[in-house]
């Protein structure tokens, strides 16, 4: 999965079929940093993030199976959530320990 966020709305006025309605986004890819990694890319929208939301994305296969009706649409790229809060440890620093969870396995 990739970061990455919204800058702004992409129109195409011919589409393949099964992605009539689907709104496209264009994205600045981030690092685990939030700093800009390549180019700004066009991804479809399933989740309905507005601009300047930081955004979890998929590629390739996955990006089709996101989604809703048609499986073999021909996305490359999808945005499948949309971040609330984002913890970055430093490389290596990571907690091992299960806490007490709500369910019970956890």
């Amino acid at each position: 999965m990739l970061l990455g966020r919204v800058h702004g709305t992409a129109v195409c006025t011919i589409k393949y079929p099964d992605m009539k309605g689907l709104k496209l986004l264009v994205v600045q890819p981030l690092d685990n940093q939030l700093k800009p990694v390549g180019p700004m890319q066009v991804a479809a929208d399933v989740v309905h993030a507005g601009k300047g939301d930081l955004c979890v994305m998929v590629r390739s296969r996955e990006a089709a199976l996101s989604m809703a009706e048609h499986k073999f649409t021909p996305v490359d790229l999808a945005l499948i959530g949309i971040v609330d809060q984002l913890d970055v440890r430093p490389d290596g620093d990571f907690d091992v320990i299960l806490k007490k969870g709500a369910t019970h396995y956890s």
